[in-house]
């Protein structure tokens, strides 16, 4: 019997092709809605969590708000970690520079830092070497170039016939000394990818600057995370003599825990904003319903008048209510992927034609199998509430008024 509705469900959907598909059109904006707003979302902050969980939940960001007139100098960030459940510190001196390039300039990051930051952010040498601990004390005219900067200052130069070669900033010439790979994570996004690594104290006397205003530093292992940022919150509020506000430390952990929260928020605040859509779509459904009653009020006289009971009426006009929900639903999730596809390729070819010192960092976006099968259930919640009062409507009628009906 079941079967027998369904085919009567889908003849008179049929019949009317138009009307049925402006009926569907409501569910479908609204599966689409909840689908490509929260699928957008949940891969964009995954990515984004994925890229910092990368670096590791042991790191932590110390910034140097009020030093009191007692700057941090370069030789005491050993002290500031010495504690058995840290593991080591690398300072950060971010400016930026015009690096000339034939008869014109691009603009780059200068990261001043030591030979630790490489392996905390977990960059990785393409060629040459790293800064060493003799570059810093002496202050030496060298950099590492990041590998968007290095395709940039060098095109079509072999990385290896890099190493070695000079470049020209504002006002200071440097020896190339080595070319980190690719990164497509948060720190490349940070730093813009277009970066060189110079000796911090490099950075400091062309600053005119002696002081650690910013600095990382990593616990011994994961399950160190929580003591290593008690040792080094007591570390500085030993140095600065109590005072709170002269520092302020970041863990990573910390930031990857209220990523996902954000997420968790924004997942359910646009789920429910599309979930709205869908709601009005249901009510256009349960609409047209009471119309397509009305209209076959005689068919209905005459199929219970040769025996069709009020459950087999009720079913018939339910599962056409659900039907109706059900292909809304799979146009909408079918349509979504397109949505998905284009602004991946969007996002992609963007990425890929992005303008010199801006950010190449792409997401990938992905249709979540939650969110798909959350509208599926939904979408049959919706046929079933909104298809349950025609339905009632047609069960109810007597088989002599339905006949009469003109």
């Amino acid at each position: 019997m079941i079967l027998q509705s369904i085919k009567m469900a889908l003849k008179s959907i049929l019949a009317s092709k138009m009307r049925s598909f402006l009926t569907m059109l409501g569910i479908i904006i609204g599966v689409m809605a909840l689908v490509v707003l929260v699928s957008l979302v949940t891969s964009a902050t995954s990515s984004v969590a994925s890229s910092i969980s990368s670096m590791g939940n042991d790191l932590f960001t110390v910034s140097i708000r009020d030093d009191g007139g007692e700057p941090i100098a370069l030789d005491e960030l050993d002290k500031l970690i010495a504690s058995e459940n840290l593991a080591q510190a690398a300072p950060q001196f971010l400016s930026s520079a015009s690096v000339r390039k034939g008869t014109s300039s691009i603009r780059v990051n200068v990261i001043g830092t030591t030979n630790a930051y490489f392996n905390i952010m977990n960059n990785k040498l393409a060629a040459g070497r790293l800064i060493s601990l003799p570059d810093v004390k002496n202050g030496t005219h060298v950099a590492v170039l990041s590998n968007e900067a290095a395709a940039e200052l060098f095109e079509n130069v072999v990385i290896n016939d890099i190493i070695g070669r000079t470049f020209r900033t504002d006002d200071m010439l440097y020896t190339v000394i080595g070319v980190l790979e690719k990164s497509d994570s948060v720190t490349a996004i940070g730093q813009q990818s277009y970066a060189i690594y110079v000796p911090f104290s490099l950075s400091l006397r062309l600053a005119g600057s002696a002081a650690v205003t910013n600095f990382y530093a990593t616990a011994i292992d994961n399950n160190s995370i929580d003591a290593a940022e008690i040792d080094l919150n007591l570390a500085l509020l030993q140095r600065f003599n109590g005072n709170t506000d002269a520092y302020y430390v970041q863990s990573m952990r910390t930031l990857s825990e209220t990523l996902s929260s954000v997420q968790d928020t924004f997942a359910l605040l646009l789920g429910g904003i599309a979930a709205i859509s869908l709601l009005v779509g249901g009510i256009g459904i349960m609409n047209i319903m009471l119309v397509s009653v009305t209209e076959r009020t005689r068919e209905i006289g005459i199929r219970k008048a040769i025996g069709a009971t009020r459950s087999s009426i009720m079913a018939q006009f339910l599962l056409e209510a659900l039907v109706i929900c059900l292909i809304g639903c799979a146009i909408g999730v079918a349509a979504s992927a397109i949505v998905v596809l284009v602004v991946n390729l969007v996002s992609i070819y963007g990425s890929a034609a992005a303008s010199s010192g801006s950010v190449t960092f792409s997401m990938p976006y992905s249709l979540s199998g939650t969110v798909v099968l959350a509208s599926v259930i939904f979408s049959t919640l919706i046929g079933v509430v909104f298809g349950l009062y025609p339905a009632g409507k047609a069960a109810r009628m007597q088989p002599i008024q339905a006949l009469r009906y003109e």
